[in-house]
């Protein structure tokens, strides 16, 4: 309901002003209004419904293998191992953002963050920032004082480096796209 009246509100504030500037300011606060409605869960997979654990495999299979062109199995076989935590952003009942945390018992060293993931439909609103965000502090409410290590596709190693990611090795090929290791200690 809420969402309907702002929308009009904006309607109306473009009807009875010239100019797309004021279209503009009202679609960005709109879009940072809707921002708000998110809701952060962070779930040991265990406790994962099996309508929560489609949705992640549905989201990865949409954009790792078709948007991407990535025939691999990502179906991995860490999803359900050790302590490993999913983090998910719902809207509308709809996961727009997600990422997973492998525990670091698991992985013999850091927490490894991997499956990052922003909806098609939820680009360019700057949930990776907090998705990132969420998962630093998600990772050391779990792991407090732990490293953290990711495979980042080689062109994010700046979006990364906001975090205090690091790059670690030499960039390599993985399902034909660019990647590199990045640590935060």
């Amino acid at each position: 309901m809420a969402f309907w009246y702002l929308s009009q509100i904006f309607r109306s504030t473009e009807k009875e002003t010239s100019g797309p500037s004021t279209l503009n300011i009202g679609i960005r606060f709109f879009r940072k209004f809707k921002k708000m409605d998110i809701e952060w869960v962070c779930k040991h997979h265990s406790d994962l419904s099996k309508e929560q654990l489609y949705a992640i495999l549905k989201l990865r299979a949409e954009v790792f293998v078709v948007e991407q062109n990535c025939a691999y199995p990502d179906v991995d076989g860490l999803d359900l191992e050790g302590d490993t935590c999913h983090l998910m952003a719902w809207q509308d009942n709809h996961l727009v953002a997600y990422l997973r945390l492998l525990d670091p018992h698991s992985q013999n060293s850091d927490v490894v963050i991997g499956r990052v993931i922003i909806a098609p439909q939820a680009r360019g609103q700057g949930l990776g920032h907090t998705l990132m965000e969420q998962a630093l502090k998600q990772a050391e409410k779990y792991w407090p004082g732990t490293s953290i290590s990711l495979s980042a596709q080689a062109h994010l190693q700046g979006y990364y480096g906001r975090y205090g990611f690091e790059v670690v090795g030499v960039e390599y090929m993985e399902d034909g796209i660019p990647h590199i290791g990045m640590h935060r200690p």
